[in-house]
C-alpha cells in the first residue's frame, strides 16, 4: 500500500488520489458513526414530533460553516453539505422512529 502524503506534499497526481481515497474511506467511515447515532436517537426519543427539530438542524449547520472558516475549506459548501446530511439524517431517523413504533416499541 502506497504511504498516504499530506497534501501540500504530494508531487504527483497518483499521491493525490491516493490521499483522496483514504478521505472518502474515513469520511464514510465517520458517516457509519453519525448514523448510528441516528439509530440511537430514533431509539430514545419517545415522539416522533422530537425528530424533527430546526432549532438543532441550524446550530449543526454553523458549526459546520464555523469548523469550515477555522479548516480553510469554503464556508458554502459546508453549508450545502451539512444540509443535505442533516436532512438525510432526519430521514434516516423517521424512518428507524417508525419501524420501532411499527414493531411495538
Amino acid at each position: 500500500m502506497t504511504d498516504i502524503l499530506a497534501p501540500d506534499d504530494c508531487t504527483t497526481m497518483t499521491e493525490v488520489r491516493a490521499g483522496v481515497d483514504a478521505t472518502d474511506r474515513a469520511i464514510g467511515a465517520l458517516l457509519s458513526v453519525r448514523f448510528g447515532y441516528m439509530r440511537a436517537a430514533a431509539r430514545i426519543k419517545p415522539d416522533r414530533s422530537h425528530v424533527r427539530d430546526e432549532v438543532r438542524k441550524a446550530e449543526v449547520i454553523a458549526n459546520a460553516v464555523a469548523d469550515a472558516r477555522a479548516g480553510d475549506w469554503p464556508e458554502p459548501v459546508a453549508a450545502t453539505l451539512w444540509e443535505l446530511l442533516v436532512e438525510a439524517s432526519i430521514a434516516y431517523e423517521m424512518a428507524h422512529f417508525d419501524a420501532k413504533a411499527e414493531a411495538g416499541g
